[in-house]
């Protein structure tokens, strides 16, 4: 039951004062376990202009347990898989890095932040995350490509 009430406090933060570009709701009003995020693309990168719809679910044992993140709109990215489930690879979600005082804004903040700058070492997609190394250009027109594709709200 902690695990509720901890949710339903953190949701009422981001939704009464959201991090920036980010905003929340609950896929289905009865289900607090179940979150939409809109993720606007960060200034400067090449999700600029983009609006990307981000899940987020949690698991019963809240705090306890990390969350799983993954992307509803399709991103060229080197973190998220280039598949229809659109896993994000975070370090701080991995069980044996999460910590019960990690707040979801962070989460939502650090997979943001992520779009600024992608961590091509820790990457889910080897090939995007080579492109991004040694041919930025071609990266940034593909994401900006793909940005314009899919994610125009």
């Amino acid at each position: 039951m902690g695990s509720q009430k901890r949710i339903a406090k953190e949701l009422a933060e981001l939704t009464e004062s959201p991090p920036d570009g980010i905003s929340v709701e609950l896929v289905d009003e009865s289900n607090i376990y179940e979150w939409k995020v809109y993720m606007e693309g960060p200034e400067g990168s090449p999700y600029h202009k983009g609006r990307f719809l981000v899940k987020l679910s949690l698991p019963t044992e809240y705090p306890f347990k990390p969350p799983a993140v993954s992307f509803g709109t399709k991103i060229y990215h080197p973190n998220v898989t280039n598949d229809e489930k659109g896993s994000m690879c975070l370090g701080m979600l991995k069980s044996d890095e999460w910590k019960p005082s990690s707040r979801i804004a962070a989460v939502l903040e650090f997979a943001r932040q992520l779009l600024a700058e992608p961590m091509p070492d820790d990457a889910v997609e080897g090939r995007i995350a080579e492109q991004y190394k040694n041919d930025r250009a071609r990266y940034d027109e593909i994401a900006r490509d793909w940005t314009r594709k899919y994610a125009t709200a």
